[in-house]
């Protein structure tokens, strides 16, 4: 495929078409791709069926970024929230005299 008959990467998501693109075309769109897309998964959008259905590696690539980035956002949620009066609590254990304090 020549420079002229190769699709523009610069034009928007909305310009672009999808039927066409080569995996050429698709490694240098991931970025963008993932980086752009807000509604359910990469791996669901109708305009990349086409083309991950005749590329199986480029869907498994999707699909394991999909599941490392929703690890990654899983990584800032807090596991465990501590109760309200945990440091109430706290404080008053430090308040408590040792059960030998004084003994010496």
């Amino acid at each position: 495929m020549t420079d002229s008959n190769k699709p523009d990467q610069n034009k928007p998501d909305s310009e672009f078409n999808y039927d066409t693109m080569t995996q050429a075309d698709f490694e240098e769109r991931l970025p963008e791709i993932f980086a752009t897309h807000t509604a359910g998964k990469v791996s669901e959008d109708p305009r990349l069926q086409p083309f991950l259905t005749a590329h199986p590696d480029a869907a498994a690539l999707v699909r394991d970024l999909e599941t490392i980035a929703e690890h990654a956002r899983s990584l800032f949620e807090p596991v465990h929230e501590p109760s309200d009066d945990l440091w109430a609590k706290i404080q008053s254990r430090l308040d408590e005299p040792e059960p030998n304090e004084g003994a010496l």
